[in-house]
């Protein structure tokens, strides 16, 4: 049955708004030509969506043509306010961002472990409250949050993980109760996976499984563009994956033993001292300064002159290749990303070791790239789910005001 004349006009103005954000701003006739539409179909969707306030004329595709078809039409950025939300075990990272998800703010604040759940979350709280004061929005529309841990698949909560802090748990709940915004909350990796889907290092890849190479270790699984997160919400819990090269199993309740301990931060710190790789800067105990000393060493072992870092770089690859090749024996990706600061610190170098030897283990063909995006990733995935939340509302038929 066809699509009543109110419907295809929802459907058309829907597809415009999105051609406009991704490829903007753009003529009445690269929206004729993109879209298929008419002319005069064209014509009155743009003055739909200059009524509604969502699209404005930007300027001129060129200053030897004039009329209609010449003014270029581009989103109206501050239509919706967005924020993001990096949430650590031992910080927290905020970008205060406009619809087509230009940063106008961002902050990072590092929280104690000896900080009680209540003032750690009154911490958070106030720190998105500053941020986006200084990047003067109006009331945020939707807010993303990239936390780690499991998300109920049901109830979209985060949910009581052992070993992460309960102010965690304790902020995602305060924020949903106090700002008048729609706000998700998303495993850090899963977000990392879809910052490198849409504009990082898997950008034309819609099946792959991407490697957070961090302080702790963890996988993403994107199966023809969606993420499969499993019956509890924990895919890619991979740092409880026993293998060989530790000295014991990992339990339900602490992941020492599995294959974090070949491959999270601490233990590639330890790996470059047994190769004589020092980091580059002051080392730390937190969280974010062993994540940052790993990425570090890798960069040094990839400056080094000499066998102790192509020694190390061999070592390390062959314990990312440990854990990789279970994935990959398990769900054939095809692609691998690498991801987080040590992935973008090893870049292809270390990328082309690990595919090597994915390749003697494995008879399933694995491209392994370096992710781009860096430590980064979280945050830019973050955004763009809050991006995706606005859009759903203001995008929608009769959804052009902000709530």
């Amino acid at each position: 049955m066809p699509a009543s004349p109110s419907t295809a006009r929802a459907i058309n103005d829907r597809l415009a708004l999105r051609l406009l954000q991704q490829d903007g701003p753009l003529t009445a006739t690269q929206l004729k030509t993109l879209t298929g539409l008419s002319r005069p179909t064209v014509a009155d969707l743009v003055e739909r969506l200059q009524d509604a306030g969502l699209v404005k004329v930007v300027g001129e595709s060129g200053s030897d043509r004039r009329g209609p078809n010449a003014r270029l039409y581009g989103i109206v950025a501050d239509r919706a306010h967005l924020a993001a939300l990096d949430v650590r075990t031992d910080s927290v990272a905020v970008v205060v961002a406009d619809l087509l998800g230009v940063t106008l703010a961002e902050a990072t604040l590092p929280i104690g472990s000896d900080t009680a759940t209540e003032p750690a979350v009154e911490q958070a709280v106030a720190l998105l409250e500053r941020t986006a004061r200084a990047a003067g929005t109006a009331p945020l529309h939707s807010v993303g949050i990239g936390a780690p841990g499991l998300i109920d698949p049901v109830s979209g909560e985060l949910r009581n993980t052992t070993g992460l802090p309960a102010w965690h748990r304790g902020l995602v709940k305060v924020l949903q109760q106090r700002l008048p915004a729609t706000v998700l909350v998303e495993n850090e990796t899963n977000l990392a996976a879809v910052a490198e889907h849409r504009i990082g290092a898997a950008r034309d890849r819609d099946t792959f499984v991407l490697l957070w190479l961090g302080h702790g270790i963890g996988a993403a699984v994107m199966l023809d563009g969606k993420l499969r997160r499993g019956a509890s919400g924990g895919a890619g819990e991979i740092g409880f994956l026993p293998v060989p090269g530790t000295s014991r199993v990992p339990s339900a309740l602490n992941c020492d033993g599995g294959y974090h301990s070949l491959a999270g931060s601490v233990a590639v710190c330890e790996l470059a001292a047994d190769h004589g790789i020092k980091a580059q800067g002051p080392a730390g105990d937190g969280e974010q300064e062993q994540y940052l000393a790993a990425a570090s060493v890798v960069r040094s072992a990839l400056a080094a002159d000499g066998p102790e870092g192509d020694a190390f770089l061999a070592a390390l690859a062959d314990r990312i290749a440990l854990g990789a090749a279970a994935v990959v024996s398990v769900l054939d990706p095809g692609c691998l990303v690498l991801a987080g600061e040590v992935g973008r610190a090893g870049g292809d170098t270390l990328a082309a070791r690990v595919e090597e030897r994915l390749a003697r283990m494995s008879p399933l063909p694995t491209e392994v790239r370096a992710g781009e995006l860096g430590g980064s990733a979280v945050l830019r995935g973050a955004l763009l789910a809050a991006r995706e939340a606005a859009q759903e509302v203001l995008f929608a038929p009769g959804g052009a005001g902000v709530r």
